[in-house]
């Protein structure tokens, strides 16, 4: 399985969109400061997730989540996104 995830920044209140295969390995990684661009946003909330078959549809979800960034769907997304939400 692939995941699609949304983290909020209790930093700056930012979020950061990405994509994996194993969703409790990346989080730990991105709260633990082994990756650089959520390094210094530490901590970090996994506010969503969604799970796909196949890589390639996970690669397509994300890219669309970050066409929305800043913009109204993505607002409406966020507004619709219930916390935590662990696969």
């Amino acid at each position: 399985m692939y995941y699609v995830y949304i983290l909020k920044s209790h930093k700056d209140d930012n979020f950061y969109i990405g994509q994996t295969n194993n969703i409790e390995n990346r989080l730990y990684k991105h709260n633990n400061g082994f990756v650089k661009s959520t390094r210094y946003r530490r901590p970090l909330e996994l506010i969503h997730v969604e799970q796909f078959k196949t890589h390639k549809e996970a690669i397509n979800r994300e890219l669309k989540i970050k066409s929305y960034k800043g913009g109204e769907a993505f607002k409406k997304l966020i507004d619709q996104i219930g916390r935590p939400a662990l696969p």
